[in-house]
């Protein structure tokens, strides 16, 4: 099963997908995509590691090429946390897969971490309605996560969408 879950910024998307996976899965895996770059990152990810304290989860840092992670033993479930900063990594660092083919890796990831787990939920973000023009590096990320957006939302099972710390399912599944 795969499920997507979007929001804005501090919308509760996080929380929300931990909680989807915890209702399916008994082993979990958190597989975390951010790199550490600054104090405003370290608080993001000790925010999110005090979230998931005492959920059973076990944790991987992972920031680029999920396709060829090879993880030592199935899963229940798979929280991957998150597209936008797995797809910053791919584009931006310079061992990602750029711009002509991060689309493709990411989908490949997403693909070979399927193999691993029973569930798996996929968190990102939704920042397409602000409507302010970017340059153009911005405006290649932003259609780059829509696409993959549509993507993995065709193949999956259900996709929700936090708004304001509220649930909204989007497609199948039923809200929680």
């Amino acid at each position: 099963m795969l499920i997507l879950v979007t929001g804005g910024a501090a919308s509760g998307k996080s929380e929300h997908a931990e909680r989807l996976l915890c209702e399916k899965a008994q082993s979990r895996l958190y597989l975390a995509t951010m790199q550490p770059f600054g104090k405003s990152a370290e608080a993001r990810i000790a925010r999110h590691r005090a979230l998931r304290a005492g959920k059973g989860f076990a944790t991987v840092e992972r920031t680029l090429d999920l396709a060829n992670l090879r993880l030592s033993q199935q899963y229940d479930g798979i929280l991957l946390e998150d597209l936008g900063n797995l797809l910053a990594n791919e584009l931006f660092a310079p061992e990602g897969a750029g711009a002509e083919s991060a689309f493709d890796s990411i989908v490949a990831g997403v693909d070979n971490l399927q193999k691993y787990c029973e569930t798996l939920v996929i968190v990102s973000n939704e920042i397409f309605a602000d409507g302010v023009p970017y340059p153009p590096e911005t405006m290649q990320y932003i259609r780059i996560l829509g696409e993959l957006h549509q993507k993995l939302t065709g193949k999956a099972d259900a996709v929700y969408e936090s708004v304001c710390g509220i649930l909204l399912s989007v497609k199948e599944g039923k809200q929680p």
